[in-house]
C-alpha cells in the first residue's frame, strides 16, 4: 500500500532530528541549534494555551499537534543540564524516544490529511445523511428548500394552526431556534382565522412572548391579503433582548411600551457628557400622537432612580422628550456668584442660576414695556434674601438707582442695602419710599430728553435725562397689614406697578406668598406677573397648586412639590434598625432651589449663591448710582426727600386732630390728604369699628 507523501515526509524529519537533538547540547552546548529548539518549543507552548482558551471545538487535537515542539525542547534543556550524555546515555535515550513517539502518532500529517478519522483509538463511524421529509400529502412538492421540508413536516404534524400551510421557511443568521414563516391558508379563498400565537407557541414549544403574526401585503410574483400571515418565531432574540438589549430595545421596552412612563415614544439617541456627568436621552412620539405625555414617577423607577432624588429631569420641545440623568442632582450643587454673570448683557439678561438640566437661567433688569418688576416668593430661610441679593447686584451693575425697603430687621438685608443708594426698615420708610415713586412718576413724565421732548423710559434710545430706578419691598405682605400705613402702601404699589415701567421704575415684591386672599390684590399681582420673570423658591408641597395658580399657571403645567432633600439617603438602614442604631440627620440642602417661570411652564432650579460672609464687594460696582439733581430738588419741593427714617412728621399722613374736637377714638394717622402726593386716605380701608367713626369718615368725606 502507498503511504502518504505527508507521512513520509513526517517520518524522515523525526528520524534526522533525533540525533541532532541528542548531540547538540552535548558537543555544541551554545549552538544557536540549542536556541532554535527552545523558541520552538515556546510557540509550541503559546499554540497549546491558545487552543485551550479558545472557542471554537477541536481543541485537543490542536494541543496534539502542538506536542512534538513542547517535548522536543523539554528533551534539549534535559540534555544540556545533565552531566555528559547522563546515566545510561539518558540523552539519547530521550531523544529516541521523542522520535519514536512522533513516528507513531505521527501528529501533523494525520490533523492535515482531508477525511482522516479524527480520533485515535477507534475508528469513526461513517457519517449518516439524513433523511429528507417525504413530501406533504397536504401540499405537493413544489421544490422547497431542506429546511422548509422540514418546518412543512412539523407544522403539518402539530396540527396546522389555523388550518394553514408552509409556504417557506427562513432561518434567522446566528439564532438557531429563531425563523420566520409565510403561510397561507390551506383552503384557497378562504381567510385565516384561527392563526393565534398560543397555537404557533405550542407547535414551537416556546413561549406566546417568543411570536408575532404580521399581515401580509400584496407583492409582485406573490398574493397577499387575509389569507396570508407573516409569523415570527423569535426565542433566541428575544431573550438575548431581556438579558442584554440594546439602547433602541430597552426604550421600546420599558419607556415607550403601552402604559409606560412616555407611551408612544421613539428611541432617538443617549448622549453621555462626562465633564458635567449627566446622561442624555432623546426620544420623540409621532406627529400625530401630539405632545409627549411624561409619567416622571415611572420614568424615575425605570432609570432606577426616584423623583425625590433630584437627578431626573424631561424637556418637552414638540413632539421631542430630552431626559436628562445626572449622577448626582445639580439642585444639591453650589454655583457661585460672579459679577460677569451678574452683569446684565445688551438686553438686559442676566443668569439668575442653573436649570436642573444644566442650562442657564435668566432674569432681566428691563423688558420691552420698560423696566421689569420682580416677584420673589419663599418660605423663611429658602434663600429669598440670597435671590434679592443677586437682582439688587444686576440692577447696580445696569447702572440702575436701587432702593431697599425691608419690614423687619434682617442681616443680610442690612449688608445689602450697604451697597444701594437708600435702604431702611419698617412700614414706615416703606410707604415713604412709595410715595416717592409715586411723584417720581409725575417728574420724570415731565423731563425733557436730550431732543426737547418727552418719551416713555427706553434703554435702548439716546438722550433718557434719568436712570433706571429699582426698588425691592421685602416682607411687602406684612408691610401692607399694617394697621396705620398697610392700606396706602397697597395703593401705592399697586399705582407703580401699573405706570412705573414707562418711566424706569421697577419694584420688587419679596415675600412668603402672592396669594390674593393674603392680601395681594388682584391687579398688583397681574401687573408684576406680565412685566417681570418670577422666581419661586421652595415651598410646601400642599401650597404649590395655588402658588403657581396666583401666577397664572394652568394646572397641566403646575409642576412636582421638589423634595424635603436632594441627598440620597443613606444606605444601610435594615442593618442599622438590626443595631438599634439612629438615622443619620437629613441634610437640609434645598436653599435656593425652586422654579423660574418665564414661559407657560416653570422650570426648576438652582440659583447663584452669594457669600455675604466673604463680603459683597466683588458683586458690585465702585460707585452707587443716584438720583439727578432735578429728581432730587423737585422732590425735596414737594418734602419728600427727607431721612426717611424719622419719625412721622406733623402732617405728614394729614392734618394733626384739633384738641378740641379731636375724639380718643378717631385714628391719629388717618383722613387728609398726604403732602406732595395729593392722592388717598392713609387709614386702612377696615379701620371704621364703631357709628363714631363711621360718622367721622363720613364727614371727611363730604367735607362738612
Amino acid at each position: 500500500m502507498s503511504v502518504p507523501r505527508s507521512v513520509a515526509l513526517e517520518r524522515t524529519l523525526y528520524t534526522l532530528a533525533a540525533p541532532v537533538l541528542a548531540a547538540a547540547p552535548n558537543l555544541y552546548p551554545d549552538s544557536p541549534v540549542n536556541t532554535v529548539v527552545q523558541l520552538a518549543g515556546a510557540a509550541g507552548i503559546g499554540g497549546w494555551f491558545f487552543a485551550y482558551k479558545g472557542d471554537e471545538p477541536g481543541a485537543g487535537r490542536k494541543i496534539l499537534r502542538w506536542s512534538p515542539l513542547v517535548l522536543a525542547a523539554a528533551v534539549d534543556v534535559a540534555a544540556k543540564n545533565t552531566m555528559g550524555w547522563g546515566p545510561w546515555c539518558m540523552d539519547a535515550l530521550l531523544a529516541a524516544g521523542w522520535a519514536a513517539a512522533g513516528l507513531l502518532v505521527m501528529p501533523f500529517s494525520r490533523h492535515s490529511r482531508r477525511d482522516h478519522r479524527p480520533a485515535l483509538a477507534a475508528p469513526a463511524p461513517a457519517p449518516q445523511l439524513q433523511p429528507l421529509p417525504e413530501p406533504s400529502p397536504a401540499q405537493p412538492d413544489d421544490g422547497a428548500d431542506q429546511f422548509t421540508r422540514q418546518v412543512r413536516w412539523l407544522w403539518e404534524n402539530r396540527g396546522m394552526a389555523g388550518r394553514t400551510l408552509v409556504v417557506k421557511a427562513t432561518p434567522h443568521p446566528g439564532m438557531p431556534n429563531d425563523l420566520s414563516l409565510l403561510l397561507r391558508a390551506s383552503e384557497a379563498g378562504r381567510p385565516i382565522s384561527g392563526l393565534t400565537d398560543e397555537a404557533v407557541a405550542a407547535a414551537f414549544a416556546v413561549d406566546v412572548t417568543d411570536v408575532r403574526i404580521e399581515e401580509v401585503a400584496r407583492q409582485y410574483g406573490r398574493e397577499g391579503g387575509p389569507g396570508w400571515k407573516e409569523v415570527h418565531v423569535t426565542p433566541d432574540a428575544n431573550e438575548r433582548r431581556h438579558k442584554d438589549p440594546t439602547d433602541h430595545e430597552w426604550w421600546a421596552d420599558r419607556i415607550g411600551a403601552t402604559g409606560g412612563p412616555v407611551p408612544g415614544s421613539e428611541f432617538v439617541k443617549k448622549v453621555r457628557d462626562h465633564g458635567r456627568r449627566v446622561t442624555h436621552y432623546i426620544a420623540h412620539v409621532p406627529d400625530e400622537m401630539g405632545e409627549p405625555r411624561v409619567n416622571q414617577h415611572s420614568l424615575a423607577a425605570a432609570l432606577k432612580t426616584k423623583y425625590d432624588e433630584g437627578r431626573l429631569f424631561v424637556t418637552v420641545d414638540g413632539n421631542q422628550v430630552l431626559v436628562s440623568l445626572w449622577d448626582s442632582s445639580p439642585l444639591a450643587q453650589v454655583f457661585p456668584a460672579t459679577r460677569e454673570l451678574l452683569t446684565p448683557d445688551k438686553d438686559g439678561r442676566w443668569v439668575t442660576g442653573y436649570l436642573g438640566n444644566g442650562q442657564p437661567a435668566r432674569n432681566r433688569v428691563y423688558t420691552d414695556r420698560g423696566a421689569a418688576h420682580g416677584i420673589f416668593v419663599a418660605p423663611s430661610g429658602g434663600g429669598k434674601t440670597q435671590l434679592m441679593g443677586l437682582h439688587v447686584a444686576a440692577d447696580a451693575l445696569f447702572g440702575a438707582v436701587v432702593w431697599l425697603a425691608a419690614e423687619a430687621p434682617d442681616e443680610k438685608a442690612a449688608t445689602l442695602g450697604g451697597y444701594t443708594d437708600r435702604y431702611g426698615v419698617g412700614a414706615l420708610y416703606m410707604i415713604r419710599l412709595l410715595r416717592t415713586l409715586d411723584a417720581l412718576m409725575e417728574i420724570r413724565g415731565e423731563m425733557p430728553w436730550e431732543d426737547g421732548r418727552v418719551y416713555d423710559w427706553d434703554p435702548s434710545l439716546p438722550g433718557c435725562p434719568y436712570r433706571m430706578l429699582s426698588a425691592y419691598l421685602d416682607e411687602f405682605l406684612s408691610a401692607a397689614r399694617d394697621g396705620d400705613y398697610g392700606a396706602e402702601i397697597m395703593d401705592l404699589a399697586e399705582r407703580v406697578s401699573i405706570k412705573g415701567r414707562k418711566y424706569g421704575i421697577g419694584i420688587k415684591v419679596a415675600g412668603q406668598s402672592i396669594y390674593v386672599q393674603d392680601g395681594f390684590t388682584q391687579l398688583l399681582c397681574e401687573n408684576l406677573r406680565e412685566n417681570c420673570i418670577p422666581v419661586v423658591l421652595k415651598v410646601a408641597p400642599k401650597k404649590v397648586a395655588d402658588m403657581f395658580k396666583a401666577l397664572g399657571i394652568s394646572p397641566e403645567n403646575t409642576p412636582e412639590p421638589l423634595p424635603r432633600s436632594f441627598s440620597p439617603a443613606e444606605a444601610g438602614r435594615i442593618e442599622r434598625v438590626m443595631r438599634g442604631e439612629p438615622e443619620p440627620p437629613a441634610n437640609s440642602n434645598t436653599g435656593g432651589a425652586g422654579w423660574i417661570v418665564e414661559a407657560k411652564q416653570p422650570e426648576v432650579l438652582r440659583t447663584l449663591f452669594m457669600d455675604f460672609k466673604a463680603g459683597l464687594d466683588d458683586y458690585f460696582p465702585d460707585t452707587i448710582a443716584t438720583l439727578t439733581d432735578h429728581e432730587i430738588r423737585e422732590l425735596e419741593a414737594r418734602d419728600l426727600w427727607f431721612d426717611w427714617t424719622e419719625p412721622p412728621r406733623p402732617g405728614e399722613f394729614g392734618p394733626e386732630p384739633d384738641d378740641e374736637d379731636g375724639d380718643d377714638d378717631a385714628p391719629k394717622k388717618g383722613g387728609g390728604k398726604r403732602r406732595g402726593g395729593g392722592g388717598k386716605s392713609a387709614a386702612r380701608r377696615d379701620a371704621v369699628t364703631s357709628p363714631r367713626q363711621a360718622l367721622e369718615a363720613i364727614r371727611n368725606l363730604s367735607g362738612v
